[in-house]
Parts: structure tokens; sequence; C-alpha cells
């Protein structure tokens, strides 16, 4: 049987996180670096069979970083094409439940773990993608934080 037709509707469906945790320096964000592509990115992975969005979210962060994650907001999303399919990747805001050291299940898929300044973060991101998700996200939030006060 030969590939199927990305054509005929297949869609490669993934999602992950903008993982953060506070320190002395203030807020950081986790990227991991994937050596199959020579990249850093946010963590991110494909949905299982019948899993929701939010529940592959958790899991793929997990299995990337070995960090214990709580979901928060949803903070947004991109699609592109891959050479098999169109791909859309939805993204959650995540806070680190505990330790902060990096422990993948598997180094071939991410070896490395950076936690990184909002601005450093914005550098090290290898894709135009990752970084309208991490500015959207930010100017999302900020927004709402505005509403926020403005009622209050």
């Amino acid at each position: 049987m030969g590939r199927k037709d990305a054509s005929r509707g297949d869609v490669i469906r993934a999602a992950g996180g903008l993982v953060w945790r506070s320190t002395s320096r203030g807020r950081e964000i986790a990227l991991v670096h994937r050596p199959k592509y020579d990249d850093w990115t946010l963590p991110k992975g494909k949905l299982a069979n019948g899993e929701s969005w939010q529940d592959c979210a958790v899991r793929e962060v997990e299995e990337e970083t070995g960090l214990e994650v709580q979901l928060g907001d949803f903070a947004g999303s991109c699609s592109y094409l891959t050479k098999r399919a169109p791909k859309i990747v939805l993204y959650w805001h995540m806070e680190v439940e505990g330790e902060t050291r990096f422990a993948a299940e598997s180094l071939d898929e991410v070896d490395a773990l950076e936690w990184l300044s909002v601005e450093d973060a914005r550098k090290r991101l290898t894709h135009r993608r990752d970084r309208r998700v991490l500015a959207d996200s930010l100017a999302n939030v900020a927004a709402r934080k505005r509403k926020r006060e403005a009622t209050s």
C-alpha cells in the first residue's frame, strides 16, 4: 500500500506547552533541542488516538522534558506544512510543579532543555512560528491583565 495523499484530509494534530518557572531572575520559559532537526523549539508532540488536545499537551511536555506540569490557559496555535501533511499545533501555558531538572524519556527526540528569559527565548527559537506563538501568547496575557485591572 502506498503513502496516503495528504490532500485527502490527513492533518497531523499536535499539542504542547509554553512551560514556565519563576526564579530570582524572573520568569523563565523552557525550550527543547531536537537533535533530529537540530532546532530549538517549544515542547510538543502528536495526539494519540482518542486523546484530548490538553492531555496530549501535558503528556508530550512531560515525555520531552521529564518535568511535571500544571495545565494553564490556552496559549495559541500554529499550522504549517510538513513533508507528509499539514500540521496543526495547539499550545497551553504550563507551570512546573516540583523539580525543574531535565529528564527526557528519549534523548533521540530531545537532548537538551534550556530555561531562558522571554527575550533570550525569542533569540534562541529556531522557527518563526514558535516566536509568533510566544509573542502572541504574551500579548494576550497582557491584554487580559489590562482588562481585569480596568474592571477592578
